[in-house]
């Protein structure tokens, strides 16, 4: 049995009420799900082209704009 996710640790909801998952979470689980999810660890590797690349480079220009709100 999966354990309960903890609002601050696990996610938290952005802006526009969407949840999005931490780096903590997403590093507990151990791979990329390829949905380009926002503090992606693993540095978006089974996100498709030319998504990934699009990902990749919001994140060195801080954009915003570029990420996913997984």
């Amino acid at each position: 049995m999966p354990k309960p996710l903890k609002e601050g640790i696990d996610f938290y909801y952005n802006e526009h009420g969407y949840m999005v998952f931490t780096e903590h979470f997403l590093l507990e689980r151990g791979y990329c799900c390829g949905n380009g999810c926002k503090h992606c660890p693993y540095a978006y590797e089974k996100v498709p082209e030319p998504r990934r690349t699009d990902l990749l480079a919001g994140r060195q220009t801080g954009n915003k704009e570029e990420q996913s709100n997984y």
